[in-house]
């Protein structure tokens, strides 16, 4: 077997390539499975993408993206299969999706863990929203051999469209990676918060039950993420998200927050914060909409929080309680290697590209 790759950004850089599909590449080397990975954005051209202005770069790197697109559609003869992540290009309409479908006739493995038919752009990119085409979603689920969706909300969507529609979730590597716990004897304690700079419109739900407790006590906020949010009215510590101390940083955390504004756009998250956080034994306090209520389970190894008022108590709760920490964390661990591991999802990936299960 050889299958093909097709991803937007660099390899190791963006979350949901990373957690969706990358981390299961190992088990293809162990099957003898051959593949290749082509990205649309090259990892040097990568930061221009979030910068403000730089509109004649930019206008390259997309020219450059389509033009190496193209290209590739010339080797499709040698792979049995065609795995898209999200889009085969940052822009436009599905064009390069209908002739790998329609003209070359490969199967598609069509992946997405967010509700990317729904347009929105970042500040750096405010033009994006208009050509993006978010309607190829739809058209892209109807050329594909097989939806993979990272929850029951996605999965819904795709099946207006797809008669095979897999939910795979959106996990970690609790083998190689998220495979240590946290110690929960920490004075003071600290919480955190870590994600992109597209999520920094929720982190205010959550910040002035954060408020009211540091008036009350000694604790520490860090937010791990891309670019500094620089929340008021808070003392917080902002630490660069970097590949190579992840874990490390993570476990500066003795509990993990994941709060989110409820719309359709959030019901698309696949509550992986509270998974990053559950899979290192730390107790993850989340909003409870979407994915976050199936892998949170309130009161035993995690804690849900729907106002201000709920945030502060179960916030409060845990920083006075090193037990209640110790406890959550190690159920939220075990639910996270039984559940949302890639050790415990393979098995599911792997039967995208084989009718039956391996022996």
């Amino acid at each position: 077997m050889n299958v093909l790759f097709i991803a937007p950004y660099p390899k190791t850089i963006a979350p949901s390539q990373r957690f969706r599909f990358e981390h299961y590449l190992p088990e293809f080397d162990k099957l003898n499975i051959r593949y290749t990975y082509k990205t649309f954005v090259e990892a040097n051209d990568y930061k221009v993408m979030f910068q403000q202005g730089r509109i004649f770069k930019k206008f390259l790197i997309i020219a450059k993206g389509f033009a190496n697109r193209f290209a590739l559609l010339f080797s499709l003869k040698k792979f049995d299969f065609v795995y898209i992540h999200r889009e085969a290009a940052l822009l436009g309409p599905p064009l390069i999706e209908w002739l790998i479908a329609k003209v070359f006739r490969k199967k598609i493995i069509y992946d997405f863990d967010d509700a990317i038919w729904i347009p929105l752009s970042s500040d750096a990119n405010p033009i994006a929203k208009k050509i993006k085409c978010t309607w190829k979603v739809a058209k892209i689920c109807k050329w594909s051999h097989i939806v993979s969706a990272g929850n029951d909300f996605l999965a819904a969507y795709a099946s207006q469209y797809s008669r095979d529609v897999r939910i795979i979730p959106t996990v970690v590597d609790t083998v190689h990676q998220h495979n240590r716990t946290k110690n929960q004897n920490d004075v003071p304690v600290t919480v955190g918060w870590t994600g992109t700079f597209t999520n920094f419109l929720h982190l205010p739900l959550a910040i002035p039950a954060i408020k009211r407790l540091q008036e009350k006590y000694n604790f520490n906020f860090i937010i791990i993420a891309d670019k500094d949010p620089q929340p008021e009215g808070i003392r917080y510590q902002f630490m660069p998200w970097k590949l190579e101390t992840e874990i490390d940083d993570l476990l500066r955390m003795n509990i993990g927050i994941m709060p989110l504004i409820k719309t359709d756009v959030q019901l698309g998250k696949c509550a992986f914060k509270a998974i990053q956080y559950m899979a290192l034994g730390i107790p993850a306090v989340v909003t409870p909409i979407g994915a976050n209520c199936q892998v949170v389970a309130d009161g035993r190894d995690g804690f849900w929080a729907d106002n201000e008022a709920e945030w502060y108590h179960c916030l409060e709760t845990l920083l006075l309680n090193t037990d209640l920490r110790i406890s959550t964390g190690s159920n939220a661990q075990k639910k996270i290697i039984e559940k949302y591991s890639v050790t415990a999802t393979a098995p599911d990936f792997i039967s995208l590209f084989y009718p039956t299960p391996l022996q």
